[in-house]
């Protein structure tokens, strides 16, 4: 069977950037989405689907597919309102996981690579002490305990079926189109306003979006990711201080951080009900990407101070 791609997820931030990449080396490829695609990927086959959940019929999609990417999930919400949270993870990051996983390998699939979460390891690390593959899994939130359960049962499904499974955990990635709490982030240091965060002195691993999907692609087909599990970052760790200050000079800006002492900001933070924001300002999360280098032969093809100032470019021209 020759190389043939079905992506899930290609509306996505990560999913959309995998997809560019396949096209441009001409990647056979099948997208299943929601939505009408973005030109970058026209050269792809689009399958809409309806939803994505344990019922799913995947059949039109899989004919000839050799590998498939699923990046499609239910993401780590701030503020849930969900009555039963983990209930609705569990239905699209567990059932609906498996469900595509268990037709792609009836349908005679090679690999399956499942795009989930350094949330399965845990929430924080300490000094001296990154996340490793072998680090016993702590997810403390119902995103990661589901992508956690998901892995697990797609880990087992690979002993009875001819299909081979690989895990990608990231961190936080970033890169042009980033959203959320990063985009914020990169809008305050944009418009020049002080943060009281000059004093932080945390350490972080952080992915850059085009070095995610070089691991995605590096272990696309390739044996020596078969039925394992990989950790990814730009291998180059920072504070929140030292991210702030490189944030500044990708928009060649002088960074305004003033010297806050963390426990002070932490109490204020928690008397302004904002405690678990601060926590994530001050708290470290590293990972370990020696796994990927040696067994791969995988190196992270773009610095951060490459990636930040595609995503400072990418912000200032929208």
């Amino acid at each position: 069977m020759t190389l043939s791609v079905l992506l899930t997820g290609v509306s996505g931030f990560v999913g959309h950037a995998i997809a560019q990449s396949l096209v441009q080396q001409s990647i056979p490829l099948t997208c299943a989405s929601r939505q009408p695609l973005a030109q970058e990927t026209a050269a792809a086959k689009v399958h809409l689907i309806a939803d994505l959940n344990a019922d799913t019929d995947w059949t039109p999609c899989l004919p000839g597919i050799s590998t498939v990417i699923h990046c499609a999930a239910r993401v780590h919400v701030m503020n849930e309102t969900a009555g039963d949270p983990l209930a609705l993870f569990r239905s699209v990051n567990v059932d609906a996981t498996l469900n595509l996983a268990r037709q792609a390998a009836a349908a005679g699939a090679r690999q399956f690579i499942f795009l989930s979460s350094v949330k399965v390891n845990g929430e924080e690390t300490q000094p001296g002490a990154a996340f490793t593959e072998n680090t016993p899994p702590h997810p403390s939130d119902p995103y990661g305990i589901s992508k956690y359960e998901a892995e697990q049962a797609l880990l087992e499904l690979a002993k009875t079926t001819g299909m081979a499974v690989t895990i990608i955990r990231p961190p936080l990635v970033y890169g042009p189109g980033v959203r959320a709490n990063f985009l914020s982030m990169m809008q305050w240091v944009k418009k020049g306003l002080p943060l009281p965060l000059g004093s932080i002195r945390n350490k972080r691993s952080f992915v850059y979006l085009q070095n995610l999907v070089s691991l995605v692609l590096t272990c696309m087909d390739n044996p020596a990711a078969y039925n394992e599990v990989f950790l990814v970052s730009d291998d180059h760790d920072l504070s929140t201080t030292e991210l702030l200050q490189n944030s500044a000079e990708a928009f060649d800006l002088r960074s305004r951080l003033l010297p806050f002492p963390p426990g002070l900001l932490m109490l204020l933070a928690t008397l302004a009900g904002r405690r678990s924001a601060a926590q994530r300002l001050c708290q470290s999360l590293q990972v370990d990407i020696s796994k990927a280098r040696s067994r791969l032969a995988w190196t992270p093809p773009f610095t951060v101070r490459q990636g930040l100032q595609a995503t400072a470019r990418h912000l200032t021209r929208h």
